[in-house]
């Protein structure tokens, strides 16, 4: 698969806009002051089944010079992660996550198992997985059978394989900005955020400091009607050096374990 990996970042952040309202406006924000908002990373979900798991995820990315950077669990939402980096800084790293099913309810296991099996799997060797959107049909009722056991299944189940949020560099913004002034500039101008851990998850002593907006609301289309549910977010990231000198790239559990809320229904 020959990828123009900038111009696949391009792609889905079109893709991207739609299914999460408040993403343009803050993005300009930043874009006033700053002329070019540099991305530190995007995030993609998935389920942990075979031909749709992290590694056919990272396919596009690893073709384009990425290496694996760390891995990451999160038990109590039976969640797995990786993320990927590459040498060329400015490009964004990618925080990839997927569901463990076999560790759902069988009714949970069995409806996911149902979307899958609608996968056409020469669209999914065609074109990069994290770009070709919700490739199967479901219903309100089974969406919400999902949402009630795990958030997460029920998201990828609505929105299908797109990117979850894009995050702002915080240490490429004009002027030097903290996490706090990045905060008060997204609440100042009327945009709700993720306080679930406090505004900012991380800290300096763990090289990494997060916080992001709550995702907007959004109209789904199911097989049998249509829905509002929360779409996307965006997110804001600070790093710190470690004693080499170098920007620290990973991620923290911890501070993740509470990003993922930013999606939970309301």
């Amino acid at each position: 698969m020959s990828i123009n990996v900038q111009q696949l970042f391009d792609n889905l952040w079109e893709a991207y806009l739609p299914l999460s309202p408040d993403a343009k406006a803050i993005h300009e924000l930043f874009v006033d002051d700053n002329g070019v908002v540099v991305n530190d990373h995007i995030a993609l979900r998935t389920f942990n089944l075979p031909g749709i798991g992290i590694s056919k995820m990272a396919e596009p990315f690893l073709a384009s010079g990425y290496v694996e950077g760390g891995e990451y669990t999160f038990p109590a939402r039976k969640l797995y992660a990786k993320h990927f980096q590459h040498q060329d800084t400015t490009l964004p790293k990618v925080f990839i996550s997927e569901l463990l099913v076999e560790q759902l309810s069988d009714q949970a296991g069995t409806l996911i198992h149902q979307l899958v099996e609608q996968l056409d799997s020469k669209q999914i060797d065609t074109f990069p997985l994290c770009s070709i959107g919700r490739p199967w049909q479901v219903s309100v009722h089974n969406y919400e059978t999902l949402v009630s056991e795990s958030e997460y299944a029920g998201w990828v189940a609505a929105h299908g394989f797109v990117v979850n949020h894009f995050t702002v560099s915080v240490n490429h913004l004009a002027n030097n900005q903290t996490l706090e002034q990045v905060n008060d500039t997204i609440r100042n101008a009327g945009f709700a955020m993720n306080d679930s851990g406090g505004l900012i998850k991380g800290s300096p002593e763990v090289l990494l400091e997060q916080s992001s907006t709550l995702a907007g609301d959004v109209r789904v289309t199911f097989s049998d009607g249509e829905k509002v549910i929360p779409g996307c977010f965006y997110e804001f990231a600070k790093r710190y050096s470690q004693h080499n000198g170098d920007l620290y790239q990973g991620f923290v559990a911890a501070s993740a374990d509470k990003i993922f809320e930013s999606t939970d229904t309301r």
